[in-house]
């Protein structure tokens, strides 16, 4: 008689989990550049994209960036005056909320300041985000870029996207191989919260509504101890 799958015995093996290993090196690293570099920011980020974050750990590949778990950031860092690593770095503590990371530097603090200044890297908006702009496509024949740049630079929507504009609500229709619309239609307005149709379509029509940006919140200096706090990034 064939033995029961139910009786199927299961061996389960113990696997050790990094998630502490992984805190204890990142703790590890801030407490040791806090003793290598002469400057600490704490930033935030707008609109998250790993690919011009990458930009930026080029740009300053002669310094480390973190962009990790913000509570054992802040413990590196000290929370208060009794814990802190070096002296006044808890202060740096209350800014680790949210999006937000630190960069280690020796640059002057002033470059630090006017290259995110003058950073900014725009990019497609995902859905759960609030549209920063209104947008509508014309009535008439379905231009590529959807009216945002004159119909003799623009080139007409190919007929094979007609499917999938359809697909997303909009209500197009096929003549001679050409996409057309009766009516103006409002894809979003601003301040609406956007969804992935409408994402998508905003994509189709190469609107690209999302900045990329990283706002420098404070800053910690060895040579003196103090940090200093950063209203906005134009300061």
């Amino acid at each position: 008689m064939p033995k029961s799958k139910r009786a199927k015995v299961i061996h389960l093996t113990k696997v050790d989990k990094k998630g502490k290993e992984l805190s204890l090196k990142l703790f590890s690293n801030i407490r040791e550049c806090l003793d290598q570099y002469q400057l600490c920011f704490v930033f935030s980020v707008e609109n998250m994209r790993n690919t011009y974050l990458k930009d930026v750990r080029t740009e300053f590949s002669d310094s480390r960036l973190f962009f990790g778990k913000t509570k054992v950031m802040a413990k590196a860092l000290g929370t208060s005056p009794e814990d802190e690593y070096q002296p006044s770095t808890h202060l740096l503590s209350k800014h680790l909320v949210g999006n937000v990371g630190l960069l280690f530097t020796n640059r002057e603090a002033s470059a630090v300041i006017e290259y995110f200044k003058n950073f900014s890297k725009t990019d497609f908006a995902r859905a759960g985000t609030p549209a920063t702009r209104s947008f509508t496509v014309p009535a008439g024949l379905v231009y590529s870029m959807g009216g945002e740049i004159p119909a003799e630079d623009d080139v007409p929507m190919a007929h094979s996207l007609e499917p999938e504009l359809r697909k997303l609500n909009m209500p197009t229709t096929l003549t001679k191989g050409k996409i057309s619309l009766e009516n103006p239609y409002t894809v979003c307005k601003e301040g609406e919260i956007l969804d992935s149709r409408q994402t998508r379509l905003l994509k189709l029509f190469g609107v690209a509504t999302a900045d990329f940006t990283v706002q420098l919140l404070a800053y910690w200096s060895a040579a003196t101890n103090e940090v200093k706090e950063l209203e906005s990034k134009e300061e």
